[in-house]
């Protein structure tokens, strides 16, 4: 199993040139707390990861400054250089480099460079619930078939 088999590949994006106001409402409408900013990866086609932009960066940002979020673009509150996961990166992989930049979400990226979907702490969590659950249950069978023998 591999990051990608995990992730999300309906990824809400916007533009660093987009308005904060603009990001704020697409958030809420989609019901995410990430947008992934991205621009276009040029002859190849896709987009080109530049940044992520959370509900927390406008918070802390923007509006525990009492800053007036009209006209703030979306490039002034991203975070830049954000982490990314190549695509085939194994679940342990994307889970160190979530670790290591201490996010709860990370874009994939394919050999090019191109997004190709996101992962989150959730996903992984819930395959592994999953795949515990599948582990558990054979054994959970076999303590009642003891219990039922005596």
């Amino acid at each position: 199993m591999n990051a990608y088999e995990l992730c999300q590949r309906k990824v809400v994006t916007v533009r660093r040139h987009e308005e904060l106001v603009t990001a704020a409402w697409m958030m809420r409408e989609r019901n995410v707390g990430c947008l992934v900013v991205v621009e276009p990866a040029g002859i190849h086609g896709g987009e080109r990861v530049v940044g992520t932009l959370t509900d927390r960066d406008i918070v802390t940002t923007v509006i525990s400054a009492d800053a007036d979020p009209h006209g703030i673009a979306v490039e002034d509150v991203m975070t830049r250089q954000s982490a990314t996961v190549p695509a085939n990166a194994s679940i342990e992989d994307a889970l160190q480099r979530m670790r290591g930049a201490g996010v709860r979400r990370v874009p994939l990226v394919d050999g090019r460079g191109r997004l190709a979907g996101i992962l989150a702490l959730d996903d992984i969590y819930e395959h592994f619930a999953q795949r515990g659950m599948a582990l558990v249950t054979p054994i959970r069978r076999g303590h009642r078939v003891e219990q039922h023998a005596t």
